[in-house]
């Protein structure tokens, strides 16, 4: 269950134009993320809108947040200076293509540039530790939290299913999403601080 405050349409749109990295607003399907200022450890308190142009199709709850294992050390599987926090308040155009996450679930991988933090202090919370870095084979990629698209999985403990990824709670939802957006050759990403 996401805390994050409900923004009306307008909200968010006129959020997004005022970013220093607005450029415009995509005519094809693109994703919102807004980031939940209490930042439960470990829970899906998130949320990710996807728009057509400026049009809203759907809210789903989900993290941009790393898991509490991932935090507390596990980052070190993947990287020694820290578990990765994308930088909020951001435009990523373009930053993701279709494909598989880990070879097996059907996803957005990451093929543009992300801003990202690393967060090694190996606490519950993230946090944006130093000065962000900027590259495009980080592996942050959009997913769900099962590899079986067709189950009625909801997950509730981020776990390890992220240790940067924007990830989608609700399988079936999700499996939604990912339907609609694949035949798009880019997709692009706009992460928010709730506001």
């Amino acid at each position: 269950m996401s805390n994050v405050k409900s923004y009306t349409d307008e909200q968010l749109l006129e959020r997004v134009k005022q970013l220093k990295s607005f450029k415009h607003i995509p005519t094809e399907y693109w994703l919102l993320g807004v980031r939940s200022s209490e930042d439960a450890p470990n829970k899906y308190d998130d949320k990710i809108y996807l728009f057509v142009g400026e049009r809203f199709l759907k809210v789903v709850n989900a993290t941009t947040n790393p898991g509490t294992p991932i935090l507390e050390g596990g980052y070190l599987k993947y990287n020694k200076v820290g578990a990765a926090l994308v930088a909020a308040n951001e435009w990523y155009y373009g930053v993701w293509t279709y494909g598989l996450h880990n070879g097996k679930m059907p996803a957005l991988r990451q093929v543009g540039p992300f801003k990202v933090f690393r967060d090694g202090d190996k606490d519950k919370k993230s946090e944006e530790i130093g000065t962000p870095i900027v590259g495009s084979n980080y592996g942050i990629n959009f997913h769900t939290c099962n590899y079986d698209l067709d189950s009625k999985f909801i997950g509730e403990n981020i776990g390890g299913w992220s240790a940067g990824c924007q990830v989608v709670n609700n399988v079936e939802q999700y499996a939604m999403i990912i339907n609609m957006v694949k035949k798009q050759p880019r997709i692009t990403y706009c992460l928010l601080d709730e506001f």
